[in-house]
């Protein structure tokens, strides 16, 4: 039996994805959470197959929270189900040590096959993610949010979605200094003068 952690901070999302699971033979949710935090909490005190992730979750989230977790549980395969595309955090993610990348648009038979697979060892990812992870584009035509740190595009990434400065440092568990500081830096390396730019670019590269 596969058992399954499953963390989306949407109930009804959850909910759907835990009938679909749970229909699936060899497959039982055996844990669920509403935040990276409650997540993290499950991973320290449970053993699971798969971990199940959504990519944006109140608390601790993203690159951080599989970061993370793969701190926790070095062994513990995580699957992130996002309704980002891929080509703006599954390179990120699988570096991260994530051993797949779904969005949540994908279909229901591809998600069991997926947690089959990564449960046994395996890895999911596409060939275009496979390009990306095989060679990068030279540093000139890189796209800017690439120069961004890990922690750098966590902040970018709530910055572009309206989240302020003490907003971020609460969910981030940072101080605002801190936090302030990386915004500045982000403004530096993307070559931008203001949040209203980084919204402009984040929206341009679909990257909200």
């Amino acid at each position: 039996m596969i058992r399954v952690l499953l963390a989306d901070d949407h109930t009804l999302v959850r909910e759907g994805l835990k009938q679909l699971l749970s229909a699936a033979p060899g497959i039982a949710v055996a844990g669920e959470a509403g935040d990276g935090d409650a997540a993290l909490a499950l991973v320290r005190a449970h053993d699971y197959d798969v971990a199940v992730l959504d990519m944006s979750m109140p608390g601790l989230a993203g690159i951080d929270l599989i970061k993370r977790v793969k701190l926790e549980k070095p062994r513990l395969p995580v699957l992130v189900l996002s309704m980002h595309g891929e080509q703006q955090y599954a390179v990120r993610a699988l570096k991260a040590g994530a051993a797949g990348y779904l969005t949540k648009d994908s279909a229901a038979t591809q998600l069991v096959s997926v947690i089959r697979k990564i449960a046994a060892g395996g890895v999911h990812i596409s060939e275009a993610t496979a390009a990306q992870l095989v060679g990068s584009p030279a540093a000139g035509d890189a796209p800017p949010h690439t120069r961004l740190s890990d922690r750098e595009f966590e902040i970018f990434r709530l910055l572009v979605a309206g989240a302020g400065v003490s907003d971020i440092a609460g969910r981030l568990h940072l101080s605002v200094k801190t936090v302030s500081t990386h915004k500045t830096r982000i403004l530096q390396k993307m070559e931008m003068d203001s949040a209203a730019a980084l919204v402009r670019y984040a929206v341009e590269k679909k990257l909200l």
